[in-house]
């Protein structure tokens, strides 16, 4: 790591010769495979980036010129290059983010970890530099997935209106999000790379681009229209300059010297300018370019030579159970049918698809688009499932409230890596959905507690007609399953106060929600121990809050609520207000995850550090009770 270590900065490349940059580039590789291997973390992306990272901090002068990452995973190779090159904590407390940060560095500009942003993005920070009288360039990297998503193109058409705000779009293009890009723009990028001629960009614009949300007819209609004729359709780069971006490209994403030589040309513009790069994910590491999956796409932590885990997950994961229950509904229903964003094998949706192909629909990175489809879909007589991370789908609530739920349409959202994740940072734990889905009219939630209950509640999911429904379920692996000792109403009784039947009150009514059931009985047995009585009832279902809740609780003498969510307007919150609206006046405490934006850590350490452990939550609650005991007594 002989250059490696001499770079502090990007100016420190500018001394090198172009036969040290390329072996630069190699020693970047050789540092990445071995210490992400150690770490895990998103591997192939930034494989992938390696000649067009050096080359764009070369050719800008960062961070005076603003250079802006799309999602985030990629940006390994900018920190080496930005004095960042201790990655023996990637992802885990107090070590470096998997993401931009700007608490890291000032080469940081955006923390955005969720696609497709990037370029609204450039746009604001192009109109104030405009402002300000400024004339730094500011630089957007976006992949070509992340260009599936429309925010991307609602940016482009601002972008596009101002001849004279200098802004690079870099597009890093390897024909793959996750797994290889679909659609009609995945379509006219492969044009771009192999096309002589402009029948098939021709066929794309009239097949493709009229389906682009806002402004793809007007954009064909320009591209087609007499000003310029069919002659400029020659060059497949035609429509974005028609749109009024100039276009350079395709570029060899791993040619040093066409990187540089095309960056420096779109610097030189002074307007919006798009240069397309070719690159290959996991490039120079066998492994992850023989991954026909994601090419490492992300990684746990792997032997270097061989890219094969170390260690087992330790036993099933929650998205593989689901896949499962998937694949089983499928053969038993036809009208079932799948939509992933981008993410068939992340949420689980590969054995589905690998069953019934004609039954997946993968939208690209557009999480607004795949809800609404979904509404038509469900109106169309089909019940859509859509997989998605909990995190990803607060970007499409207005579609879940007004496209769906106004509808009364059956569509069944399963959200995958729910509460709290941890090592990939403040964008990705799943604290919001059980908060924000409380506003929506009719809309149901499950969160399951075991396997055996995430089977179950998807299947009670698919069965509603009228009405959204919602699973939500944790990352990594199931626990133990949970059996429940009884029932009240819809609801499962885990634990049941041991003086009920000589009809002695019970103390506290735990209030367990999903994943959270083994801690919330070690709680029950904490208090046991202090001679404090509780009853643990998992609702399964928390919206709507079950009307038998606030008469169970009436029967206790505190009421606590234990959830992997925020806390503002979560579980605990309805529950409260379920206890008013009865008029069961009742001390409630609800424990859950404050509402900040978390620092990665790994997910106990974040349970820890927000209170949502056993002992904790019991020391709280005894201390409550022995409040009331001391009221009283007075």
């Amino acid at each position: 790591m002989a250059l490696l270590t001499r770079i502090r900065g990007p100016r420190d490349l500018d001394r090198l010769t172009p036969g040290q940059l390329t072996a630069l580039a190699q020693e970047i590789r050789t540092f990445l495979v071995t210490e992400v291997s150690k770490t895990g973390g998103h591997l192939g992306p930034n494989l992938g980036v390696v000649e067009l990272t050096i080359a764009l901090h070369r050719v800008f002068d960062s961070p005076r010129d603003r250079v802006l990452f799309d999602t985030g995973h990629q940006s390994y190779v900018h920190k080496l290059l930005t004095g960042r090159q201790d990655f023996s904590g990637l992802r885990t407390k107090g070590g470096l983010s998997g993401y931009p940060s700007r608490a890291e560095s000032e080469h940081d500009v955006i923390e955005n970890s969720h696609a497709s942003t990037v370029l609204s993005y450039a746009d604001g920070l192009a109109k104030a530099n405009q402002l300000l009288g400024k004339h730094d360039p500011v630089v957007a990297v976006i992949g070509d997935g992340a260009l599936t998503g429309g925010m991307a193109w609602e940016a482009l058409n601002n972008i596009a209106d101002a001849k004279d705000r200098p802004v690079v779009i870099v597009v890093n293009d390897n024909e793959r999000s996750y797994s290889p890009t679909i659609g009609g723009l995945a379509n006219h990028l492969a044009t771009l790379r192999t096309t002589q001629g402009y029948e098939r960009f021709l066929s794309w614009g009239k097949d493709a681009l009229q389906r682009t949300p806002v402004v793809g007819q007007q954009l064909f209609e320009t591209l087609h229209g007499a000003k310029k004729g069919l002659k400029d359709f020659i060059a497949p780069q035609g429509m974005f300059e028609d749109l009024g971006l100039k276009y350079i490209g395709p570029i060899d994403g791993h040619d040093l010297t066409a990187l540089e030589s095309a960056l420096t040309k779109a610097r030189g513009f002074g307007g919006p300018v798009i240069v397309h790069c070719l690159t290959e994910k996991g490039r120079g590491y066998h492994a992850a370019e023989n991954n026909d999956e994601d090419r490492f796409h992300a990684v746990g932590v792997i032997h270097p030579e061989t890219g094969l885990p170390i260690k087992s997950g330790g036993g099933r994961s929650w998205t593989s159970v689901f896949a499962e229950e998937m694949v089983a509904l499928g053969h038993e229903r036809e009208d079932i049918v799948g939509i992933t964003a981008a993410m068939l094998h992340p949420v689980g949706l590969a054995p589905f698809a690998e069953a019934f192909p004609e039954r997946i629909f993968d939208v690209g990175i557009a999480e607004q688009h795949a809800v609404t489809s979904a509404a038509g879909l469900a109106t169309g007589g089909l019940h859509p499932v859509f997989a998605v991370y909990a995190t990803f789908l607060n970007r499409a609530f207005d579609q879940v409230l007004m496209d769906v739920a106004l509808h009364k349409l059956g569509v069944t959202f399963t959200l995958d890596r729910a509460g709290v994740t941890g090592d990939d940072g403040a964008s990705h734990n799943g604290m919001w959905d059980m908060s924000i889905l409380q506003v929506v009219p009719g809309l149901r939630l499950a969160a399951p507690r075991d396997a055996d209950q995430l089977r179950a509640q998807l299947r009670e999911a698919v069965e509603v007609k009228d009405a959204p429904t919602v699973v939500r379920y944790s990352k990594g692996t199931v626990g133990p399953a949970v059996p429940a000792v009884g029932k009240v109403g819809g609801m499962d009784l885990l634990r049941v106060n041991p003086d009920a039947e000589e009809g002695r009150r019970a103390d506290v009514l735990i209030v367990s929600v999903g994943a959270l059931a083994p801690m919330c009985l070690e709680v029950a047995d904490l208090l046991a121990a202090r001679g404090i009585t509780s009853t643990v009832v998992d609702p399964r279902w928390v919206k709507p809050v079950d009307p038998a809740l606030p008469s169970l609780a009436a029967e206790h003498r505190v009421v606590v609520t234990v959830e992997d969510n925020g806390r503002v307007g979560g579980v605990g919150a309805a529950v409260a207000q379920a206890l008013r609206d009865a008029d069961v006046d009742l001390p409630v405490r609800d424990f859950g995850i404050p509402q900040e934006f978390l620092d990665h850590a790994s997910r106990p350490e974040i349970l820890a550090e927000t209170g949502l452990t056993a002992p904790d939550v019991a020391r709280r609650v005894a201390a409550l009770v022995s409040r009331l005991d001391v009221t009283v007594e007075a």
